[in-house]
């Protein structure tokens, strides 16, 4: 996805610039290979915790509470999506004159729904021809769960909508829902954060706290759209954050800022999991640990944008490729995972994961040349063929009030 810079976070005109923070695109690929690492984690969890236990030292323990957690905080990284998406999504619209909100709500629609229905259609099509027995996996784990092992029409249309609050055919859906609703917000969004752009760390503080709130009560709207509002004020505030960037380059101690910078963004994208022995999980400690890594977020996104060797590295070929087929890949890794475990069983986690990992990126990377960017150029028609019509319709309306 292409990023753009901004001219201006005070309150004078939005000017564009041509700057692409490819970086971007390198973060989001890695963010979408810990979602893989993190379903095949759950696969493997409740083998380990049967064979080795939980306690200090044994393979679960490893893998949850400490650093190496980092591998597979899948849950955090949709968080690092959602920032990314806040920021992205939002700078056309700060960086463009013409820009045409109807025009940006077809394209979205076709961008986002046409990849979806493709992958339930993979996901359905597995579940009907490689039958799933709940026997091999184990029961009431994450694979049983949240899984289908049968489905129908009805289920079908109805995760297509994505109206729901759980996805069984594809579980990874849950995030696109809350996609969509940044989508109809974004006016809204942009608007708030150009208002109170000068204020932006409170807005940046009660933005974390929102969530907080929405972790306590149980209402995932408040625990997730405020995440999507702290990348679109990071956009508006984009040439600021550049800027402020830029001179600390010349001043003693950068790389020492970019170390901590870095170091504190990863602590926190993992802290709950590293304080979870420790903290009970009825207080209100716990709520607000858990959910830190949104602060985390932001800090590997701002990362990304104002530490050149992180840059650097995001920006090789590796990172690039993956950015590019990570909407593919968080899209049909699931029904490639859930159909190895049921078939080869959670037992054999190892193999599972063994199979996943290959063919999940060689199908992200067909599923990428055939369905996500023929889907992408549809969208742009879309969305340029709309805007026009639009901007049409208004000229016809003019030249027809002044006429009569």
């Amino acid at each position: 996805m292409t990023t753009q810079t901004i001219a201006s976070a005070e309150p004078r005109t939005v000017v564009p610039t041509t700057s692409r923070l490819t970086s971007l695109d390198g973060l989001r690929g890695l963010a979408s290979v810990v979602v893989v690492l993190h379903h095949l984690y759950l696969v493997a969890a409740p083998v380990l915790t049967r064979q080795g236990g939980s306690g200090f030292n044994s393979a679960y323990w490893w893998l949850s509470n400490t650093p190496l957690k980092l591998l597979t905080a899948g849950t955090e990284a949709v968080l690092v999506f959602f920032v990314l998406s806040g920021l992205v999504v939002t700078l056309p619209a700060l960086s463009r004159a013409s820009f045409s909100w109807t025009g940006f709500f077809t394209g979205r629609i076709v961008r986002l729904y046409l990849p979806v229905w493709v992958s339930l259609a993979i996901g359905t099509g597995l579940v009907w021809f490689l039958p799933r027995d709940g026997s091999m996996v184990t029961q009431g784990a994450w694979i049983d769960t949240s899984n289908a092992t049968s489905t129908d029409w009805q289920t079908l249309l109805s995760e297509a909508s994505l109206a729901r609050a759980s996805y069984d055919i594809n579980n990874v859906l849950w995030s696109l829902r809350w996609e969509m609703a940044f989508s109809v917000l974004l006016p809204l969004f942009v608007a708030i954060a150009i208002l109170i752009r000068r204020y932006w760390a409170i807005a940046l503080g009660f933005s974390v706290a929102l969530t907080i709130w929405g972790s306590l009560i149980g209402i995932d709207a408040l625990r997730y759209l405020p995440v999507f509002f702290i990348g679109t004020l990071m956009a508006v505030r984009l040439e600021s954050i550049t800027t402020w960037a830029r001179q600390l380059r010349y001043k003693p101690g950068a790389r020492a800022r970019d170390v901590i910078l870095v170091t504190a963004a990863l602590l926190l994208i993992v802290i709950g999991w590293l304080t979870r022995p420790f903290v009970p999980s009825d207080t209100i400690g716990y709520a607000v640990l858990a959910q830190l890594p949104v602060v985390g977020a932001m800090g590997l996104v701002l990362a990304a944008i104002v530490v050149p060797s992180l840059r650097r590295a995001l920006d090789t070929a590796a990172f690039q490729w993956l950015g590019r087929i990570s909407f593919s890949l968080y899209l049909v890794h699931i029904p490639i995972l859930a159909t190895l475990s049921f078939v080869l069983g959670d037992g054999n986690w190892a193999l599972v994961a063994l199979l996943t990992i290959p063919l999940s990126l060689l199908s992200a990377w067909a599923f990428h040349r055939t369905i996500e960017r023929p889907v992408h150029r549809l969208a742009r028609k879309t969305s340029k063929g709309v805007a026009a019509r639009v901007a049409h319709f208004r000229t016809l309306s003019r030249a027809s009030e002044q006429s009569g």
